[in-house]
């Protein structure tokens, strides 16, 4: 071999590898307040991770042999963070993809959110920065795609049709189906019906936004198996939620809709509805004087009230940081601290289908933690304070000052 082509065999081999995934670290994080997500506080405790997975939560000190210690003191663990419909990929995506996806992607890192379910748009985007995070080529959150499926004037064949070819893609998701439009033709509701059967056949999940409460009972009585959007127009009843309830059927928040939203598009102190415009004038298709504001938490709350699984989720193209504020001071409208805990971790990982995978530190589970500076149980706003964050064992933030 010449020198010459041993040193271009070197170099292949050295970006081959450093297009690897990092691996995963055994870490002990140690000396920090752990809300495991499942009811449990530990006020002092040690979390030990093993080949980027939780291996063990005691309290009290621990040691692990040839472990990375992360002293915590002073911080609160909690499981990473999980938006189960976030727009992801807006404008050009193109352009997202070679300029902008390694901030935007370093942003959720940052706010703590280590798994991401696109909400909508064209799939192939998508999967191009999943591929990409996946084989190390780009540092995000996990990113679980979705496709679209237009029911508009469907028959229930083509809507079969199209579960199938998202399966071939390899996608569990189907982008959010708007039945608010479908004002009670019931040939709308036949389709979304066979999309529904169709996807329990072949492994997709129908996501359906519906807005209002008819609509909602009427997705529900198709055989959809996941909301993405509490409804918000009318007030449900405790037999409203019921009926989802037995049906087994699992909601997304998105109570963030109708509250208006500050410092996003302006930084004049000036209210904007989430597009931008005019708060509430330019509510989508508003009732007058943001009663959307008030349908949403309220009905969330009666969601969980009636045992409904109920999960979090922005659908935002917001930074990160903007997008997890609206969400969470709307909830907190209805929800205790621990209540956000369990909305943003147990049940979004049940609403994702990857319960067995995160959502709760416990030992078996990946290590999607994240390290507050302050104490979420004292307050939604210490949610908004990560300093160290890691996903499946690796570090991928670290902004705490020791």
């Amino acid at each position: 071999m010449t020198r010459a082509v041993f040193l271009l065999s070197v170099v292949l081999v050295s970006a081959l590898a450093s297009a690897q995934p990092l691996a995963a670290q055994d870490l002990v994080i140690a000396n920090a307040r752990i809300i495991t997500g499942t009811g449990q506080v530990i006020e002092q405790g040690s979390i030990i991770v093993r080949s980027g997975r939780i291996d063990s939560v005691v309290t009290g000190p621990a040691l692990a042999k040839g472990a990375k210690v992360i002293d915590a003191k002073g911080m609160t663990a909690i499981a990473g963070f999980i938006d189960g419909h976030r727009h992801i990929i807006g404008g050009d995506a193109q352009r997202y993809l070679k300029e902008q996806a390694p901030d935007r992607m370093r942003e959720f890192l940052e706010a703590g959110y280590t798994t991401l379910l696109s909400g909508g748009g064209a799939a192939e985007p998508v999967l191009e920065l999943k591929k990409r995070i996946d084989s190390g080529q780009l540092k995000g959150p996990r990113i679980i795609p979705s496709a679209p499926l237009n029911l508009a004037n469907a028959t229930p064949d083509a809507a079969r049709e199209g579960i199938r070819r998202i399966a071939a893609m390899g996608i569990k998701f189907t982008g959010e189906i708007n039945v608010n439009a479908f004002k009670g033709d019931a040939r709308q509701f036949e389709a979304l019906a066979a999309a529904a059967d169709e996807g329990k056949k072949v492994g997709v999940q129908v996501a359906v936004h519906a807005v209002s409460v008819p609509a909602m009972l009427a997705a529900v009585k198709a055989g959809v198996p996941k909301l993405v959007h509490t409804p918000h127009f009318q007030w449900m009843t405790a037999d409203d939620a019921k009926a989802v309830k037995d049906a087994g059927v699992q909601v997304l928040s998105c109570v963030g809709f109708g509250a208006p939203v500050f410092e996003v598009f302006n930084t004049d102190n000036v209210p904007t509805f989430r597009d931008g415009g005019k708060w509430p004038d330019a509510i989508l298709d508003g009732e007058g004087r943001g009663r959307e504001a008030g349908y949403k938490p309220v009905n969330g709350r009666t969601l969980w009230d009636g045992g409904v699984v109920y999960g979090y989720a922005t659908d935002t193209n917001y930074l990160p940081l903007k997008g997890l504020s609206q969400e969470l001071r709307v909830l907190n409208l209805m929800f205790s601290p621990i209540d956000l805990i369990t909305i943003m971790g147990q049940n979004s990982a049940t609403w994702i289908d990857m319960s067995k995978e995160l959502g709760t530190l416990e030992a078996g589970k990946l290590a999607d933690i994240v390290l507050l500076a302050g104490n979420p149980l004292e307050g939604y706003w210490n949610l908004m304070t990560a300093k160290i964050v890691i996903k499946g064992g690796e570090v991928v933030v670290d902004k705490w000052q020791r």
